[in-house]
This record gives C-alpha cells, sequence and structure tokens, in this order.
C-alpha cells in the first residue's frame, strides 16, 4: 500500500532553510509535495519555485512585491495570492496541509505559527524568536490542539531525536554544541576591529547574515538555550553549551543514571529539516553521510562567558525568565541590524543588549498583546542606546 506524500507548506521559502527545504523536498518527491510557498518580497525567486514544484498557493507579505508579481504575470496560470501577515496565516492553516514549516525572519512568524497549531497542522519550527518571544503560548497552542511541534534548528532537532523513548523527568541535562563562530580563536584586540564582512563568514555553515552574526557573538546559542528550555521543558540550570568546532556533534543529552546520548551528522541542514518533514520515517539523506572509517577528530571546550558575554546574559534571562528572553532577543536584533550597518561596533552588540535588559524589568505576560507591546518597547530603547556606543 502507497503511504500518501506529506503536503508540505514553506513560509520563508527564499532563504537559506527554504532553499534547503527545497532540495529535501526534490529528492523524495514520492514522500513530500510542496502545496504553498511564501516569502517577504522575493517574487522572482518564488515564481521560479512555484514552477519548478508546481506549487497551487503563493504567499507575499510586502504589498509592493506582490502588485509587481502578478504585474509580471510570472507564475503559473491559476496561481493564487495571499497577502501580507494574513496571507501568511492563511497559509499556515491551509486545508489539506501537513505539515507547515516556519521559516521566516523574526517574529513574523508567530501568528502563521499559533495558527497552524489551532488549525491542527505539525509545525516545523526553524524561527526560534518564536519560542523565545512567546514560548509560554505557543507551548500551550501545540498541547491544546494536539499537533506536533517539530524542531528544525541542529541543536534542538537533535535533541529531539536523542529523547525519543525516554522521558523528561530521566533528563539530568542537555548540551547543545556551538561553532564558535567566525572569531572563536581571534585575539581581543582584534574582535576590536571586526567589519560585517569578517563577520558574516562562518567557518561551517552557510547561514544569513543575522544568523552568521548571532554565531559569532554566541548570541545564535544563547537563544538556542532560551528555546530548549521551553520546547522540552527543562530548568535553566539544566541547559549547557559547549564549543564544538568541527560541528558534527549537535547535542548531548545526559540522563539521570550518567549515560549520554549524542546526535552527529554533518554540518548541513537538510539534515534536520528532513528528520522533520519525514518523521518518525526515515529515508535516504541529501548529504553524504559521515564516514567513520576516515579520521574523525572532535574537540570540545568550555564556553569562556568573558569572551562571549551575550552567554553569560542568556543564562540570567533564562534564570529570570517572564518577558527577560524577548528583551534579550530585540536588542539584539537592533544591534546586529546596527553593526552589519556600519553604524555599531561588534564588540558593543552586548553592551546594547545588556543597558536594555537593565532599562526594562521583567514581569509574566497575561498575553501575547503584552509580550509584543514590550517587544516593540525593547526595541525602542535598544535604539536610543546605539548614538553612546556608534562608531
Amino acid at each position: 500500500m502507497t503511504t500518501p506524500r506529506k503536503r508540505v507548506v514553506l513560509l520563508g521559502a527564499t532563504g537559506s532553510i527554504g532553499e534547503n527545504t527545497l532540495r529535501v523536498i526534490a529528492a523524495h518527491p514520492d514522500k513530500l509535495e510542496l502545496v504553498a510557498i511564501a516569502a517577504r518580497g522575493n517574487w522572482q525567486k518564488l515564481a521560479a519555485i512555484a514552477k519548478e514544484f508546481r506549487v497551487p498557493h503563493v504567499g507575499l507579505f510586502d504589498d509592493a512585491a506582490l502588485a509587481a508579481a502578478r504585474a509580471a504575470a510570472a507564475f503559473p496560470a491559476g496561481t493564487q495570492f495571499h497577502a501580507g501577515l494574513a496571507g501568511l496565516t492563511d497559509l499556515a492553516r491551509l486545508p489539506g496541509a501537513d505539515t507547515v514549516l516556519v521559516a521566516v525572519v523574526g517574529t513574523t512568524g508567530l501568528e502563521p505559527a499559533l495558527a497552524a497549531l489551532a488549525a491542527g497542522k505539525n509545525l516545523a519550527l526553524a524561527s526560534k524568536e518564536i519560542l523565545v518571544l512567546a514560548g509560554k503560548f505557543v507551548m500551550a497552542a501545540a498541547r491544546a490542539s494536539g499537533a506536533q511541534l517539530l524542531p528544525v534548528d541542529s541543536e534542538h532537532n537533535a535533541v529531539f531525536q536523542c529523547l525519543q523513548g525516554h522521558a523528561t523527568a530521566d533528563i539530568a541535562r542537555i548540551t547543545l554544541t556551538a561553532s564558535g563562530g567566525a572569531f572563536r580563536d581571534w585575539s581581543p584586540g582584534r574582535l576590536a576591529h571586526v567589519t560585517p564582512a569578517d563577520a558574516t563568514k562562518h567557518p561551517n555553515w552557510s547561514m544569513g547574515p543575522k544568523i552568521t552574526v548571532d554565531s559569532a557573538t554566541l548570541a545564535n546559542k544563547g537563544l538556542e538555550l532560551i528555546e530548549a528550555q521551553q520546547l522540552f521543558g527543562l530548568r535553566a540550570d539544566q541547559c549547557h553549551a559547549v564549543i564544538h568546532p568541527q560541528s558534527i556533534v549537535h547535542a548531548l543529552v545526559g540522563f539521570t543514571d550518567g549515560s549520554t546520548l549524542a546526535q552527529l551528522c554533518p554540518p548541513s541542514m537538510t539534515f534536520p529539516i528532513q528528520h522533520a518533514l519525514l518523521h518518525p520515517a526515515r529515508a535516504p539523506g541529501v548529504e553524504t553521510p559521515l564516514d567513520f572509517t576516515k579520521l574523525l577528530s572532535l574537540e570540545f571546550r568550555p564556553v569562556d562567558e568573558s569572551r562571549f558575554p551575550m552567554m553569560r546574559l542568556a543564562r540570567e534571562v533564562m534564570q529570570a525568565d517572564g518577558t527577560a528572553p524577548a528583551i534579550y532577543n530585540a536588542a539584539n536584533e537592533v544591534a546586529v541590524a546596527a553593526f552589519l550597518d556600519g553604524r555599531l561596533p561588534f564588540l558593543a552588540i552586548p553592551q546594547v543588549v545588556e543597558q536594555t535588559l537593565q532599562r526594562l524589568d521583567s514581569f509574566e505576560p497575561a498575553d501575547l498583546a503584552a509580550v509584543l507591546a514590550l517587544d516593540a518597547e525593547a526595541r525602542r530603547v535598544a535604539t536610543s542606546r546605539l548614538s553612546s556606543l556608534s562608531v
């Protein structure tokens, strides 16, 4: 008996996660069907994807891009267009879809993610800001609908795989690995002269500019620890990180009996994406797997939080909980954007975040409106700090 193909909605189709998702879907046409795609404004790339995968539903967040796409008549005949945030939300609850992969940058994916869960869709989540900003509400939505939340970040997907068949009560600790980013071996003196071009050259992964900068400051790992705490229902003191330059071991889970399980694969996002989309089934991967008959070295180092203050700040906000993680995320986004624009020194990024955390009190939000209002206020405060720390 032939198993029906899983029908996939891909929000964020033109970014690096989207590109790798398309590779996975193309490799398994008998198992996966792409039924909807969306992006912020790159309608030309969306048109090419729609033609290649015969996608009937297309969403564009930017109104001007949607108008241009309609005028160009570049999409297949009969394409149904969906506009703005409402359009992305409609795609997330598209009748007949099985899995919604949310890979849009920032907090734009929050409403579509909640809509997918409310509609009973499996949610493959690649946008870590969603759980950092509103993990309490996202996890509650998943429990209420019975929908499955499948992590796509390589580290969280690794933890997810290691936990299969094990109870949360049996977990002693989880350890996420960090490559250390572009500057893991730079002297403190060199860090004072880092440029955006330097910071967007990752040694192992191919990612967008913002996440690559976050990897260099270890803010990315801080956000992932916050996300893991929410995703797996852990205490802050159970969540740890180590430097692992090879990016082959993606996470380790230590159990109460002293045993540790680890998940290993090459540093390609096709592995966690395929696992999330095909779960619980397995199939041959897109990339060549590890070959343990060849020389392989695995190195682990403790994180020096004096060198990576974003990790210290992440640990503090995990302990504070409430809206502290949302403040951390918002301030970091503002600071990284200013750095990439050449308006803020690299070493000032954690200063902006710490000063914003000091200015705003954390509280337990009653609803999403309170979280979003706090997010906006944190961005305003972080922006106000830029002038005193600018280049």
